[in-house]
């Protein structure tokens, strides 16, 4: 077991138990890396929708980023294979270049095969980075400060994406799509010449732990699904709420896709000072309540005050339910096993969002905004019973206080 310092400890005072610095040369090394793919992913990602919905229609936008996301999650479910090739290093360097280069395509054309084609490609490499990434810091951070380490990876990632997402907006707005395209492109390469300075790591080890594995693991598969269904909210936010309130007020799309990252980033911090001390399960339940309340606040889309109240509600929610099940999937599975977490906890949210996006674009044409986020509200209650069950107290293990059982991949 990788975290049995734990079982002998959990009766002591957390203030008397030695507490490692987080942060080293190999991870500040690594947050540039995380910083650029959160800009590159981020910066286009409620910009290219509108940019989809001029050349076509509203739907256009949904298949926009639902071409993105569903790339990603099929390029997450197979980085570990392409980790065991070229290693985490390699994989993270194409990645950045994937996520950025072809985002230069859209200066030259705006039709949908092209935007779509962009859009797949882009999320192929997200996959890469995120994936080959986060096992990687994963390995970085000590187990005992695991979820407070995520949460300081989060704020390193959460404050760039919580810049980026509306930055893209306003500069579209103000000085053409043009702009975002080239930013996306050359930011994620420049971030190429800190790849080399990253420790190796040995794949070999990771290729018993395969993501079909992972997703018969039911101990990991539960906090993934509860994420899963606040991803794919998420995933409605940030491709409608532009289109849904556009015509309102010119700076209410800005401000509700600059407050959800904002309260995102502040919820995962907060979650990791938490979870460490007090179990990462018992976070599950009052996240995912925030996420439903503002889901069904920004349902009132003629009300600037819900809209605003709404997406601060649910970037709460959303942000500690980010921290809290990574680092319980994290604390059930051996080392060995972090690519397959971070495989499968990247796949739900990618495929929650995209599922968010593309449902939703089936919806408006009949429902109108206001109704179909209320139907994605109600979508995510069976998710607070599963938390809920998930909260109920367990016996402390070696996995830390109700966090559950560190459980091998195989375990059902």
């Amino acid at each position: 077991m990788t975290t049995t310092t734990f079982a002998s400890t959990a009766a002591r005072p957390v203030t008397d138990i030695a507490r490692p610095p987080i942060l080293s040369r190999a991870l500040l090394l690594r947050f540039v890396s995380v910083v650029a793919s959160a800009i590159g992913f981020y910066l286009p990602l409620a910009a290219v929708p509108t940019f989809a919905a001029a050349a076509g229609s509203g739907s256009a936008a949904g298949l926009a980023n639902g071409a993105l996301l569903v790339a990603t999650v099929l390029g997450e479910l197979a980085t570990p294979r392409v980790i065991e090739r070229i290693g985490y290093r390699g994989a993270l360097a194409v990645g950045l270049v994937l996520l950025g280069v072809p985002a230069l395509a859209l200066l030259v054309s705006s039709s949908m095969p092209v935007i779509v084609a962009v859009c797949a490609l882009r999320g192929v490499g997200f996959a890469l980075t995120v994936v080959a990434g986060g096992a990687l810091t994963a390995t970085l951070i000590p187990q005992q400060r695991r979820g407070e380490g995520l949460a300081i990876v989060g704020l390193v990632g959460g404050v760039p994406s919580l810049l980026a997402l509306p930055m893209g907006v306003w500069l579209a707005d103000r000085y053409g799509f043009g702009i975002v395209f080239v930013a996306t492109a050359i930011i994620p390469v420049l971030a190429l010449v800190t790849v080399p300075g990253l420790p190796r790591r040995e794949a070999a080890a990771e290729a018993r732990h395969g993501v079909l594995t992972g997703l018969r693991n039911r101990a990991i598969m539960r906090p993934a699904t509860i994420f899963a269904a606040s991803a794919a909210a998420a995933g409605v936010v940030v491709t409608y709420i532009p289109l849904a309130v556009g015509s309102r007020a010119s700076w209410l799309a800005p401000a509700a896709l600059f407050a959800q990252p904002a309260a995102s980033t502040a919820g995962r911090w907060v979650a990791g000072r938490i979870g460490d001390r007090r179990g990462q399960s018992r976070l599950l339940v009052p996240g995912t309540a925030l996420a439903v309340t503002g889901m069904a606040a920004m349902a009132l889309t003629h009300s600037p005050v819900s809209v605003i109240a709404g997406a601060t509600a649910f970037g709460t929610g959303f942000g500690v339910l980010q921290n809290a099940t990574l680092s319980l999937m994290y604390a059930r599975v051996p080392a060995a096993a972090y690519a397959t977490v971070s495989a499968v906890w990247n796949a739900a949210y990618d495929l929650g969002m995209a599922v968010g996006a593309i449902g939703v674009g089936l919806l408006i044409s009949g429902t109108g905004y206001g109704p179909a986020f209320l139907v994605v509200a109600a979508a995510m209650v069976p998710a607070l019973v599963l938390a809920q069950n998930e909260a109920a107290p367990k016996t402390a293990t070696a996995a830390g206080p109700n966090n559950g059982p560190e459980l091998a991949p195989a375990a059902a």
